[in-house]
């Protein structure tokens, strides 16, 4: 390196140290028309250089031809329209996801994913003094980055993992609010998985692994960064300009695409700006017409303000949601095994985590009313899911493999719970030639004795329970429903240890 090129990254570096205000990552971005941006990340001082300075159609970030003809587009760019689009089948019948959770965040792996905004966003006092009191002055989130080490990521063994559990689709954290790709992005220049920590293509090698295993691939991105400059500015200027979506958000968001081609584009980080500023119709259309999965992909409904719970391929509405009847629209459960948080936290306490009663109760559920179930883990900094993600996860994949023809393509029954017997849930499986109801019961009956409020027997009506090979006699409620007869079942012969489905066929009401 010359003395003169070692001077200009001395002084780019003494600059980058005198102006400093927490944000480390970012400092040095200066808006020049999105045609030539300097930064410093890690320390290191480099140039960014976007490939595109000004957009005005998604297809210029696609190398595709737009396709000839008088048909602009089958979808076209506005909720309405959007709308329309057919749910791909495999969603509804896969039920079951798994939600990662994994960056930057996982260093630290204190309070939730959202360290840093905790720290120097929202300045929460316990955050603050926990990096006072363990981590040097003028410490920066870029220091987290190269301790960010998944020396221990194996693919085919997380793979592996999830398969076991029974789920069907992982929707992994391409990026969180923090900005850090966990694929070498060429817009997130020295803030990527293969720059700088694992120094390897996290999205691409799970990706490999999830489909040797027939599981469906999502990535869940954050349309904003907490601390962006680009981002910042935008939203001073009352998001009238868009130089941080035409540099930043959506060349990333075409590249994962076109890259990985996931099933499910899981936005977030939407909430402060209109899906005007996003150009989230425009991408969308271009998602549903002419991307490399506009047949397969599924979309959520955060895409800007005001947005959430009325637009999108599905709704999730809030974190967590579980409303507990059933929706008109498809819907997704995405909840946490830790309660307090999606990112692996070193600080949680046993009783933190759901128990596997409480995590199957809310898979039945959410199933009953129509919804799919997104189970989120947090692997550590290192690349290890803990062991108590392991263990709900496994058993979880036990039970559906006993239950599972009560959860997987199922429909909503016209009763979601029962009418009479509480911890009660349904689902059904309803066609021209077959019409099974499925009681999922989350307690077994104290007495030798269940009855069903809901379901109106035929003479033709059979009960039997899900992974036995016992006959189960009912009898006609004295005004409705059913009286079915529980014989004594040892311990060792009970088909699962939680949650137990009678299967009932030739209901008249079915």
């Amino acid at each position: 390196m010359s003395v003169h090129v070692q001077l200009i990254l001395f002084t780019c570096l003494a600059s980058y140290v005198a102006s400093f205000h927490g944000q480390g990552i970012y400092e040095n971005i200066k808006n020049d028309n999105v045609v030539e941006q300097e930064a410093v990340i890690s320390n290191v001082a480099f140039k960014i250089k976007p490939k595109y300075s000004k957009v005005s159609s998604p297809l210029q970030f696609t190398n595709q031809q737009k396709p000839k003809g008088d048909r602009y587009e089958i979808y076209k760019p506005n909720w309405d329209d959007l709308d329309k689009r057919p749910l791909p089948k495999w969603y509804d019948e896969a039920k079951i996801g798994i939600f990662v959770h994994w960056g930057v965040f996982s260093v630290p792996s204190f309070r939730s994913e959202w360290f840093w905004w905790d720290w120097q966003g929202a300045k929460y006092n316990n955050t603050v003094e926990y990096m006072k009191k363990n981590y040097r002055p003028g410490f920066t989130y870029a220091d987290f980055a190269p301790k960010f080490t998944a020396e221990f990521f194996n693919a085919d063994q997380w793979a592996d993992i999830f398969n076991t559990s029974g789920a069907r689709y992982v929707v992994f954290t391409s990026k969180h609010h923090e900005g850090y790709t966990n694929w070498p992005s060429n817009y997130s220049f020295n803030w990527n998985s293969m720059a700088v920590g694992p120094k390897r293509d996290i999205v691409g090698e799970l990706s490999t692994a999830l489909r040797k295993r027939n599981l469906h691939v999502g990535m869940y991105h954050s349309l904003f960064e907490w601390f962006h400059p680009l981002y910042l500015q935008d939203k001073e200027n009352k998001f009238r300009t868009q130089q941080f979506v035409k540099s930043k958000t959506l060349p990333e968001l075409y590249e994962l695409v076109n890259t990985y081609k996931p099933d499910v584009v899981w936005s977030d980080g939407d909430w402060e700006a209109l899906d005007t500023y996003w150009n989230s119709t425009e991408f969308i259309a271009w998602l549903y017409n002419y991307s490399p999965v506009k047949d397969t992909v599924v979309t959520n409904d955060r895409w800007g303000s005001g947005v959430m719970c009325k637009h999108g391929g599905y709704f999730t509405c809030m974190d967590r949601y579980n409303p507990g009847k059933l929706q008109t629209r498809k819907w997704e459960n995405a909840m946490t095994i830790d309660s307090q948080s999606w990112g692996y936290r070193r600080n949680a306490n046993l009783s933190d985590y759901l128990s596997i009663e409480q995590l199957i109760e809310t898979i039945v559920e959410t199933i009953s009313c129509g919804g799919n179930i997104l189970v989120n883990v947090g692997p550590s900094h290192d690349g290890v899911i803990k062991p108590i993600f392991q263990e709900r996860l496994s058993q979880m994949g036990e039970w559906l493999k006993v239950n599972g023809e009560a959860i997987y393509s199922s429909v909503p029954w016209k009763f979601q719970n029962d009418t009479v017997t509480p911890k009660v849930w349904y689902t059904a499986h309803i066609t021209d030639t077959v019409k099974t109801v499925y009681a999922i019961l989350l307690c077994w009956p104290e007495k030798d004795t269940l009855f069903l409020g809901a379901p109106t027997p035929s003479k033709d009506t059979t009960v039997q329970m899900l992974g036995s090979d016992i006959s189960f006699q009912w009898t006609k409620g004295a005004s409705s429903g059913m009286l079915i007869q529980i014989p004594l079942i040892p311990h060792n012969q009970m088909p699962c240890k939680w949650a137990w489905t009678f299967k009932i066929s030739n209901l008249l009401n079915s």
